[in-house]
């Protein structure tokens, strides 16, 4: 499912703020990026998203700044300025000369002598893992009101897939005795009288071949298997996936044994809902 969701907080003068953006995917692939100084969380991480999302791609970042109503936080390192005064006047003691004049500004360009706070890793750990719980309570939310909305889109395929079902059903017996009927007429046109009981025989054998009533009864089953199946409070997109995969080979089998044009023109208008539900159940989870 498409969705989006953030949380942000203020922690010990850092700003986090974590994004997940949640897209279609058969399973669960989760892409995470994560600040340096805080890559020993991912395993964490992970797991609690996986706790909360069971399918679909998820891009999760988490952001780390200075947070703007805070003092700068800078931090000088004495020790490694004196060493490099004293490397400084080494240097110029062995060249028996000054080598030129610096400002303080450019010392505290070197490399190491201006850091920020260190920051206690350990200690944000927890809360930084609260507020991932957060964001993925928002984003289970926006996935499940979506997922409600098509939840109903289906519960509408299914009942225009059982009308064309009933329709079937109905017409059988008609297309049947038709079909008898055309059978009897064509061996009237023969001049040779055929065996009543070897005709009678090949008539009923021609019957239960085309007879569908079968793939019908498993078509109704399915059907009312999917509508438990979404109102169901686990993950069902996979079994939804199982249950689509039957019913397409019933209308297919369907298809296969027509006998008249409207029993063929129903296949493929089942086989056209299951697709359309196929299509909305991949951002089921």
């Amino acid at each position: 499912m498409t969705a989006f969701a953030g949380a942000e907080r203020e922690i010990e003068n850092w700003a986090f703020s974590w994004e997940v953006r949640s897209v279609n995917h058969r399973y669960l692939d989760i892409a995470l990026r994560l600040p340096d100084s805080f890559r020993f969380l991912e395993g964490e991480v992970r797991n609690r998203i996986g706790q909360s999302v069971k399918r679909g791609r998820l891009d999760v970042t988490l952001n780390q700044k200075k947070a703007k109503t805070t003092e700068t936080g800078l931090q000088l390192d004495a020790e490694l300025l004196h060493a490099l005064l004293a490397t400084t006047a080494e240097i110029e003691a062995s060249a028996g000369r000054p080598l030129g004049n610096f400002t303080a500004l450019e010392l505290l360009r070197w490399p190491g002598v201006l850091r920020e706070s260190d920051t206690d890793r350990e200690q944000l750990a927890p809360m930084l893992l609260e507020l991932l719980g957060a964001a993925m309570d928002k984003i289970v939310e926006v996935r499940a009101n979506e997922g409600a909305q098509l939840a109903e889109l289906i519960e509408t395929r299914c009942t225009k897939m059982r009308e064309h079902i009933a329709d079937v059903r109905k017409r059988m017996p008609e297309v049947l005795a038709a079909l008898r009927l055309k059978i009897l007429a064509k061996l009237a046109e023969v001049t040779a009288r055929p065996d009543p009981d070897r005709l009678e025989q090949e008539l009923v054998y021609l019957a239960q071949k085309l007879d569908v009533a079968e793939e019908l009864d498993r078509l109704d089953a399915h059907l009312a298997e999917t509508l438990k199946t979404l109102r169901q409070k686990e993950p069902s997109g996979r079994r939804l996936d199982f249950l689509l995969q039957e019913m397409n080979r019933e209308a297919n089998t369907l298809g296969s044994k027509s006998a008249d044009s409207e029993t063929t023109r129903a296949s493929v208008e089942l086989k056209v809902l299951i697709e359309q539900m196929r299509e909305q159940i991949q951002n089921i989870e």
